[in-house]
């Protein structure tokens, strides 16, 4: 049996990381001793592992809920209802780069447009369009030294 603290440490996390998954009612301890410590045993291990896994492959705590009841129930559930989970977060994944990759886009865009000098960015171009909206028409201007 293991407490909390070696636990998680056998498991390369934190006790604080553990206790947010069993409030969250990812793992609960296998007993609470006389005086009311947690203990876990080599199943709580297996699922903590699990879930650390997920975590590390992207899966929220809500899917990792999921494939946990899925895991609890493999014997009544096909590998198709375990595919689709892992699929649906694919496509997340797949929409969240392809927003990522437009965000890199539009900033590298505002950073181009701006000369990054040393005065007052009363007129930095950057602010200028953030504040209008419209697209950049703003030149390079130098910045004389003082």
């Amino acid at each position: 049996m293991y407490r909390i603290g070696e636990l998680a440490k056998a498991c390369g996390v934190k006790a604080d990381t553990l206790r947010f998954y069993e409030k969250n009612g990812l793992i609960s301890p296998e007993i609470r001793n006389e005086s009311g410590y947690r203990l876990y045993g080599d199943q709580d291990k297996r699922r903590l592992e699990f879930i650390i896994r997920a975590k590390s492959v992207g899966f929220s705590l809500a899917d990792i809920g999921e494939l946990l009841s899925l895991d609890t129930n493999k014997a009544k559930v096909t590998c198709q209802e375990v595919k689709a989970v892992a699929d649906t977060k694919l496509t997340q994944v797949e929409q969240k780069i392809v927003e990522l990759t437009r965000f890199r886009e539009n900033l590298r865009e505002l950073s181009n447009i701006c000369c990054g000098g040393p005065r007052s960015a009363e007129h930095c171009a950057i602010l200028e369009v953030l504040e209008s909206g419209a697209p950049a028409q703003h030149e390079h201007h130098a910045h004389v030294h003082e």
